[in-house]
């Protein structure tokens, strides 16, 4: 795949078919749409094309926007990556761009530059200034450049009422539902970042934890409580662990932490990378009567989380 951030020293001379959109998460709906253009390609014989941003377009409008990602630049490279696209084009978003028609990005950006024959667009996706154009319009448009565009079909699970989205998804995460997160997701939420330096109150407990500090403050963070997750360190094999996210209010602490307690562990994690794939919700964060009342709560916690990872050792 190659990957195109310099549009304006750029022109692709490859006709290419493609879909624009935020893509946060790349999500079972996006890559539905994605594969619905890349079937699209091999009947044209084109290159198949990605468009994204290298952030939400409101940030360029509102820098103090959070927009509470579900993944990285770096993560949506890598899962488009997967997906065997030609073409991602990264376009940093700025003021300027934000005030172009839907007609002048068409024609400035997609014609002009990218060589797009056919543009694939999602059932509710929307762009141009003040996102105020929609479907029919971007069809008119696209007969007068001559650009084809398509609309792509809504995605729904059965056992959902919402559609398949970012915001149903973002919902679920902050909730703690990163069960039914992960259904929609097709893979489990996951966080990265570097292991810090703590209290060390897990380890005068028996129960050493790595404290996380996350790569990007944007990414969501779970509904506090404990988790049954996969844990990572610098990009090895995946171990299974517990996490906790929460304030520790056994020990009146007063601020959020995420630590995870890899199972069967011993080594030193400080500086290192670590990422955490959520596989469950546990339980809510609890506040014990003494740390005797934790630790045999963490006991029995400890041994849900293998009967869990035994399962599912077993459904593989």
């Amino acid at each position: 795949m190659e990957i195109i951030y310099d549009i304006y020293n750029t022109k692709i001379q490859d006709d290419c078919t493609a879909t624009i959109g935020v893509f946060d998460g790349v999500h079972a709906g996006h890559q539905q749409i994605i594969k619905q253009m890349m079937l699209m390609v091999r009947l044209k014989r084109y290159k198949s094309m990605v468009i994204t941003f290298d952030k939400f377009p409101i940030k360029a409008f509102l820098p103090e926007f959070q927009p509470q990602l579900l993944t990285t630049l770096d993560e949506k490279i890598q899962l488009i990556e997967q997906l065997g696209v030609d073409y991602l084009v990264v376009l940093p978003f700025t003021k300027e761009m934000g005030m172009l028609t839907a007609r002048e990005f068409m024609e400035q950006i997609l014609k002009e530059h990218l060589n797009v024959k056919t543009l694939y667009t999602g059932y509710d996706n929307r762009f141009g200034r003040g996102r105020e154009e929609g479907f029919d319009d971007y069809v008119r448009y696209g007969k007068e450049l001559g650009i084809h565009v398509v609309e792509g079909k809504q995605l729904q699970y059965a056992d959902y009422d919402d559609p398949v989205c970012s915001t149903v998804i973002r919902q679920m995460i902050e909730r703690g539902d990163v069960d039914d997160a992960a259904a929609m997701l097709t893979r489990n939420y996951q966080l990265s970042g570097t292991v810090t330096q703590g209290e060390h109150i897990g380890t005068s407990l028996g129960f050493p934890t790595a404290n996380l500090q996350p790569d990007d403050a944007e990414k969501i963070i779970p509904l506090p409580g404990v988790y049954i997750v996969w844990a990572s360190i610098d990009d090895s094999e995946r171990m299974p662990a517990m996490m906790n996210i929460g304030n520790r209010p056994t020990f009146n602490g007063q601020q959020t932490t995420l630590e995870v307690n890899i199972l069967d562990f011993d080594g030193d994690l400080y500086g290192k990378r670590l990422t955490v794939s959520f596989i469950i919700r546990l339980r809510n964060e609890e506040c014990f009567m003494s740390s005797d009342a934790l630790v045999a709560q963490l006991v029995k916690d400890k041994e849900l989380v293998r009967k869990v990872f035994k399962e599912i050792e077993k459904s593989k």
